[in-house]
């Protein structure tokens, strides 16, 4: 019996190794609360949210429609769209309020 590995083991170790690594990252980032967007940081500010959808000026933004916000949005990236807060795909490193609001809103389809 020889102690070399064949290619294939090689290739299956790690194709594993790689799966772990994105499990740990995941992980850790999980554990690691992210900080909450503030409305006057300048990306906040560039997409105009707002922490509180029922407070949008409607005059000044004519897409809005009653019932958006956060969490019915395409760009919520949490798994539970009830969640009081989570992670947005437009603001990366950072958390929105669920109620919030921002002009580039599109409803997420399948979602009430």
């Amino acid at each position: 019996m020889t102690d070399k590995l064949t290619r294939r083991q090689v290739i299956g170790a790690s194709v594993l190794g790689l799966s772990a690594i994105g499990v740990a990252v995941e992980t850790a980032q999980a554990q690691a609360k992210l900080p909450l967007l503030k409305v006057d940081e300048p990306a906040a500010k560039a997409l105009g949210y707002i922490e509180d959808a029922k407070k949008v000026d409607a005059k000044a933004n004519p897409n809005f429609k009653p019932g958006q916000h956060c969490g019915n949005c395409l760009q919520w990236a949490e798994k539970d769209r009830k969640v009081a807060e989570g992670k947005c795909n437009l603001f990366p490193g950072k958390l929105v309020k669920n109620p919030g609001w921002c002009k580039v809103y599109v409803k997420a389809p399948g979602v009430a």
